[in-house]
């Protein structure tokens, strides 16, 4: 059942005659990783703003945790945990009195700042690093400091805007994974803005394709994909040891299955497109017929080609 959390309706925003976000209407559910995916200057940063209430719509509404964000930002404020780009701490603190400080400004007693601080660092994977400086962390330490910065409040959403930028390989992978991580276990509503579409894709249950201002598709990868390749949205390519016997009788068989839709057989080769995932199943079929299989490839289309096909057709509309 749907329990929608971050809604968002007729959302527009001009500055002067740019019109930077145009009728956006979205629902975030609870628990959910959305990903907000689009290049640079799609109008997401503006969209979290509007939603953070540190920026007022030209028209539409903002509805955050149930509270209007515009007309109530500092209700929000207390629901929601914001993390930019980029996070600034006092770089002569160690990390723990950085946290400590944060935690205090968000009126957390005196009593039990340290120990929530300890904690958060210990759950963002930091309680090794409470006595460094701040400004000796890496890059994604930083980024891990800036998610105990916002987990420190216990916020009911987190929103992450582009957290990713500037951390290497590895330490993007383990960040993910982290994120995802704290959403299941602590029921966490996170958004997530990028233009980094193999990162959106590894941990978002759902993702909205944001380009010059408008959403242009929402929906998981499943729902987008079979939405733009239709009934050919899974294409399995099998190869086998030698040319294929009776491979006309054969065909007739597998045409028969549901969720067949078209297949292509040339010389020891056949690629089958279906409108479900069926690899383990032709697999057994062609093991059944005695058929030495030498190779399995699967294709699924990708965020990188969903989005593509989407961004193509709006730039040629």
């Amino acid at each position: 059942m749907n329990n929608p959390i971050i809604e968002l309706e007729g959302l527009t925003k001009y500055y002067g005659s740019v019109k930077a976000v145009d009728n956006l209407s979205l629902s975030v559910n609870k628990g959910e990783i959305f990903g907000l995916l689009g290049p640079n200057g799609a109008g997401k940063t503006t969209t979290i703003l509007m939603m953070l209430g540190l920026a007022e719509p030209s028209k539409g509404t903002a509805t955050v945790c149930g509270i209007n964000a515009t007309k109530n930002p500092i209700a929000v404020k207390r629901k929601v945990g914001y993390m930019p780009d980029s996070v600034g701490f006092y770089d002569n603190l160690t990390a723990l009195e950085n946290l400590e400080y944060i935690g205090r400004l968000n009126g957390i007693a005196e009593n039990e700042v340290e120990i929530r601080a300890k904690e958060t660092m210990e759950l963002v994977g930091l309680g090794s690093e409470l006595h460094k400086k701040a400004g000796a962390y890496s890059r994604g330490m930083k980024q891990r400091l800036g998610l105990a910065d916002v987990l420190i409040r216990q916020p009911d959403v987190v929103i992450l805007d582009e957290p990713t930028l500037g951390i290497d390989p590895s330490g993007i992978k383990e960040f993910l994974s982290l994120i995802r991580k704290l959403s299941r276990q602590q029921g966490l509503t996170v958004l997530l803005s990028s233009h980094h579409l193999h990162q959106v894709q590894q941990i978002c249950d759902r993702v909205g394709i944001f380009v010059e201002g408008k959403l242009l598709v929402e929906g998981n990868l499943e729902t987008l994909s079979f939405n733009l390749f239709g009934k050919d949205s899974y294409t399995t390519l099998v190869t086998f040891q030698d040319a294929i016997p009776d491979a006309g009788l054969l065909e007739k068989e597998l045409r028969m299955m549901n969720g067949v839709n078209n297949i292509l057989i040339e010389g020891n080769s056949m690629e089958l497109s279906c409108e479900v995932d069926m690899t383990p199943g032709l697999v057994r079929f062609f093991v059944q017929k005695g058929l030495p299989i030498t190779g399995v490839h699967k294709k699924e289309y990708g965020l990188d080609e969903i989005y593509q096909r989407y961004f193509e057709s709006n730039i040629k509309n």
